[in-house]
């Protein structure tokens, strides 16, 4: 396991009544239990708080990390136990299924909508952007539409071959598993075409992924299908045990398993990220910022770790290709820290890199970095660079990445332990291996893909040089930071170019390096002041 992706907390212990359904509508919990009531649980610090019942929700509100208190109870809210809940909140209703499908108003659930037609349904899916629902019973499989107000129109009504064990909207398709197979059902024209058989040892599993794609199981291995169920890439998504429930959310798969609840990347190679052992967990359910896990009569809720604290662990560890992944789920109001990070973590990962030997993919790491050469090159000694205001001296060099202050400019260490060794003899082989022909010639090819942005710069400033000599003292007190103009006439002009003295130090040390290497550099005009 790579790091804690997910903090465990109890919510509500000793339900009076075994659970049988459970969904989260705001901060609030709604349990639908055994003896046919709907109890609705809140935070307990909000108990106290005399709201009426159509102040139970507000947009915008979320789970809490504290213990749970019941709020309301509706007595006889199904007459039969109730198989599954989903909150639509887009429309502020309350989808339950159980012997039928019914339809209530949120916050005070009212009913307004009755399903009759579908009464013996096992299974359900809602298309929240059309508004429409798919359902099966017995070998039918039905679509309905909500009208925007108090009722449905059924739209279509198809028949199969068997039982529906699983289904999902895929665009406009709907997809099926059904007996030991999967199949895609056209929900314009009703016709059905194979996917591929499903597991030996457990039900067809569909689970839609946010992309539109489709997750279908085969025991304990999830294949990756577009909307029309064909096979996107050879990678396939493992889990220890067969899933009897699998919830997407952001970047990981959470599955419940027969003892545990295992989260995943959704990245190749879709690696372990964290495993919770809760046993006996009949539901798993995303609500609107955590994972809610329902035992018998106890709730638990897997809320997310912050991402910087995440990105922090995985930095740590050495999962670099991890870390970097998740600073691309920081909020766009974060972009500054979101660069900051990433910044850091390419150049730590390009240490660690540059420490094992991958000489050219550390480069690239500094290269991603948009670190200054200055920095790379003080990774080689022997490569000497002209004295100008560009080169600090190295003990007076600050590392810029802003949460690994061990990083030195001077030495590629990736640990505090490594950094501060007192051998020697292994300093010195250090250094001897950093100046082998293979980091030599990394350093090369680094260097030629930064020059021409920083050449093309510094004849952007020689022109601008070009231009102040020609205007003359009419413009001289413009930009006096970056121009300085001689007394001494039109051909002695010295410019105070930062980036002319940039190109000046790449081009030094790319010829340093070539003439260390041999490398063949026939035509090669070195940059700098005449």
């Amino acid at each position: 396991m790579v790091h804690n992706a997910y903090d465990s907390f109890e919510l509500l212990a000793n339900s009076p009544n075994k659970i049988d359904a459970i969904e989260s509508y705001g901060s609030k919990l709604l349990v639908a239990c055994s003896d046919g009531a709907l109890r609705i649980y809140a935070p307990e610090s909000t108990i106290s708080d005399k709201s009426p019942p159509s102040d139970y929700h507000n947009h915008g509100d979320q789970l809490r990390k504290e213990p749970y208190a019941l709020a309301r109870t509706v007595n006889g809210f199904s007459r039969k136990p109730i198989l599954s809940m989903k909150v639509l909140a887009s429309r502020e209703l309350l989808l339950s299924l159980s012997e039928s499908i019914a339809f209530h108003r949120l916050p005070n659930l009212e009913t307004i909508a009755v399903l009759t037609k579908a009464k013996g349904a096992n299974v359900f899916d809602w298309d929240d952007k059309r508004g429409f629902l798919c359902f099966a019973r017995q070998k039918r499989v039905c679509i309905f539409r909500h009208d925007g107000g108090r009722g449905f129109v059924e739209v279509k009504d198809f028949g199969v071959s068997d039982t529906v064990k699983s289904m999902s909207w895929c665009g406009e398709n709907i997809c099926l598993g059904i007996r030991k197979e999967y199949w895609i059902l056209n929900a314009i024209n009703g016709a059905l075409s194979q996917i591929f058989p499903s597991g030996r040892l457990a039900p067809p599993l569909v689970v839609s992924l946010p992309s539109g794609e489709l997750l279908l199981w085969k025991d304990n291995i999830g294949v990756f299908v577009d909307q029309n169920g064909k096979h996107l890439q050879a990678e396939k998504l493992c889990w220890s045990e067969a899933p009897s429930v699998v919830v997407i959310q952001k970047s990981y798969a959470i599955a419940l398993l027969p003892r545990r609840i295992e989260i995943r990347s959704l990245r190749v190679p879709y690696s372990l990220i964290q495993a919770v052992v809760l046993q006996n967990v009949r539901h798993l359910i995303e609500s609107n910022n955590a994972i809610i896990a329902a035992l018998s009569n106890s709730v638990c809720a897997l809320f997310p770790v912050p991402l910087g604290a995440q990105i922090v662990q995985l930095t740590a560890s050495g999962n670099f290709e991890e870390a970097l992944a998740l600073c691309k789920l920081l909020p766009p109001e974060d972009s500054n820290l979101r660069a900051a990070k990433e910044g850091s973590i390419h150049i730590r990962y390009a240490h660690y890199l540059f420490d094992n030997g991958s000489y050219e993919e550390a480069m690239e790491q500094f290269l991603a970095s948009q670190v200054d050469i200055t920095y790379v090159l003080s990774l080689y000694p022997s490569i000497v660079l002209p004295k100008t205001s560009m080169v600090p001296e190295p003990e007076k060099l600050i590392d810029i990445s802003p949460d690994a202050p061990y990083l030195s400019r001077g030495s590629s260490g990736l640990s505090d332990d490594m950094e501060s060794s007192p051998d020697f003899d292994e300093h010195s082989a250090l250094e001897s291996k950093k100046m082998s022909h293979n980091t030599l010639m990394a350093l090369i090819k680094y260097l030629q893909k930064r020059r021409y942005s920083i050449i093309e710069k510094a004849t952007s400033e020689g022109t601008d040089e070009v231009v102040l000599d020609a205007v003359g003292d009419n413009y001289g007190a413009y930009d006096s930071s970056r121009f300085k103009k001689s007394s001494k006439g039109r051909g002695n002009i010295v410019i105070n170019s930062s980036a002319r003295e940039m190109a000046a130090i790449l081009d030094t040390a790319l010829l340093q390096a070539a003439l260390l290497t041999g490398a063949d550099f026939s035509g090669f005009r070195i940059t700098g002041e005449c």
